[in-house]
């Protein structure tokens, strides 16, 4: 059996990546809440009663929205480009 030796992956090597990955993760999550927090607090409506108990789909689709715009910016800022 032949083994590919460009794919065999050292653990010297996964390690440094993977703390990395760990660490932008967390970066990541903690730049989300802190921009969910600012929206929450800035809106003069409760934005949980409004996308659950009144189905504003307009609203979730803004906060959907900002969701995803966070992870293009912070996917961006992780790849360097």
């Amino acid at each position: 059996m032949l083994i590919n030796l460009a794919l065999v992956v050292k653990l010297e090597e996964l390690l440094p990546v993977l703390i990395t990955t760990i660490i932008f993760v967390f970066l990541g999550l903690i730049v989300f809440a802190a921009a969910f927090f600012i929206i929450v607090r800035v809106v003069p409506f409760s934005v949980k009663k409004e996308i659950e108990d009144d189905q504003n789909i307009a609203l979730a689709v803004l906060i959907g929205s900002m969701i995803l715009g966070m992870a293009v910016i912070i996917a961006a800022a992780i790849h360097g480009s």
